[in-house]
């Protein structure tokens, strides 16, 4: 007798969906209805999923996501653990605010890790610090030690909450994995020196149970296209813009020449990161000419 049964698609691969449910890991294809609706069901997906007792299982319904992040996507994300590095590639203020206000747009919380600190100066150790402790100021979680991070990891992911790693291909986001689960065997590479960014490792996303919740590794990329953005709603995606924008003159404040302007009084008092709003204005640019600056390509 056929049952159907809801899960978590946890890796797809040649047609194929693995779906964990509460019985297990079914392996599962998708129904012929998919494709003509042109609907790809994705690692992360809620689904329903009919059993067949001869082993044929299919996909029946893909339930509505929350969101969908990343190249290969992962659906259905709820926070991110965004891998930024000291070094190789250079620690880049410009790239942090990139993603962040990216994932503010997506409504996915983010906890920032400082990767090869163990490869920089103490004196640029301290420096990196002083910027992120800013960041740690907004409400961000920043992470340092992977290893008492570890540690607390599996309490902190809630039941079936989906976490993800993103940064800049080379930031160490595999090695990362590596050590928060250690029977994986993610391949790693050297940075590429000639172009200061990492070569793809990772080439499959898949969901891996960590406590109650999934992990989720899935290849770097560095560039961020904020095209899609209104460009009226970007300030609302800078934390700190956002919590003091009532105090400006006219609502729906832009904070570029309008009088009165909270967001601008407090960049010059030192209270916001200058280099917070420089690429604010960076972004907007981006947004009116409708394509991603060339130095980020």
């Amino acid at each position: 007798m056929n049952k159907q049964v809801e899960g978590i698609i946890v890796s797809s691969i040649a047609g194929f969906y693995d779906v964990q449910t509460s019985n297990g890991i079914e392996r599962t294809r998708a129904r012929g209805i998919f494709r003509k609706n042109k609907q790809k069901p994705t690692v992360g997906d809620r689904v329903k999923i009919q059993l067949d007792e001869h082993g044929m299982n299919y996909l029946v319904e893909v339930y509505a996501r929350t969101n969908l992040i990343g190249r290969p996507a992962v659906a259905n994300v709820d926070q991110v653990l965004l891998v930024i590095s000291a070094v190789e590639p250079e620690f880049s203020l410009q790239l942090l605010d990139r993603y962040l206000t990216f994932f503010s747009w997506q409504k996915v919380a983010v906890s920032i890790y400082l990767s090869k600190t163990d490869l920089v100066s103490a004196p640029q150790l301290t420096e990196i610090k002083q910027n992120l402790n800013y960041y740690a100021q907004l409400g961000y979680q920043v992470v340092y030690n992977w290893e008492d991070f570890a540690q607390n990891l599996a309490t902190i992911i809630k039941p079936n909450q989906i976490w993800t790693l993103a940064g800049q291909s080379g930031a160490g986001k595999s090695t990362l994995i590596n050590h928060l689960k250690k029977s994986l065997k993610q391949k790693t590479a050297a940075i590429s020196s000639s172009l200061n960014r990492g070569k793809h490792t990772t080439r499959t996303v898949q969901l891996f149970r960590i406590g109650h919740g999934y992990l989720a590794d899935t290849p770097g990329f560095s560039a961020i296209d904020f095209t899609p953005i209104k460009i009226n709603e970007l300030c609302n995606y800078f934390v700190e813009f956002k919590r003091v924008s009532s105090s400006c003159k006219f609502r729906g404040c832009q904070h570029l020449k309008e009088p009165k302007c909270e967001v601008k009084n407090l960049v010059e008092k030192k209270q916001i990161k200058q280099s917070r709003y420089d690429n604010y204005l960076l972004m907007r640019t981006e947004i009116e000419h409708g394509r991603l600056p060339e130095y980020l390509k």
